[in-house]
């Protein structure tokens, strides 16, 4: 077992979603400052300015594969299976996370944003091998 280690990864993901957060909130307020949007649009998400678009988009996507990944971090820790392997692996996961939002809120690029995801959910898949190969050892 690694201590901590395995807390820093997922410190870092909670890192990347309040940037989102921040970065939705200027782009929002810039689109209304700049006569594209009203308040109100932004009520129900209707017709959403492109660039505050994509900053909601990646937002929302860190609640998806994310869950999945905080919740092996904890397990791995919980059971003792937070090697330096799980640990690696969980970085991994955090740094595909940063690639995968900078594209998606710059030129937004299917072609340059799919492998960024592909990587976080192989690694993901990993990580969750590795908690059950680490159950499966234990008495």
């Amino acid at each position: 077992m690694t201590g901590t280690a395995i807390f820093w990864p997922m410190i870092a993901h909670v890192v990347l979603v309040v940037a989102l957060y921040a970065l939705l909130g200027m782009r929002r307020a810039a689109a209304i400052k700049a006569g594209q949007a009203k308040t109100s649009q932004f009520r129900e998400n209707l017709n959403e300015p492109e660039d505050s678009l994509f900053a909601r988009n990646s937002l929302a996507n860190q609640f998806e594969l994310p869950v999945l990944f905080h919740a092996v971090c904890l397990s791995l820790h919980v059971t003792g299976g937070d090697g330096p392997w799980a640990v690696a692996l969980a970085w991994l996961f955090a740094l595909s996370r940063y690639a995968h939002a900078a594209i998606h809120v710059t030129s937004n690029r299917i072609r340059h944003r799919q492998p960024a995801f592909t990587l976080g959910f192989v690694v993901l898949i990993a990580l969750w091998g590795t908690l059950a190969v680490h159950l499966l050892r234990l008495p």
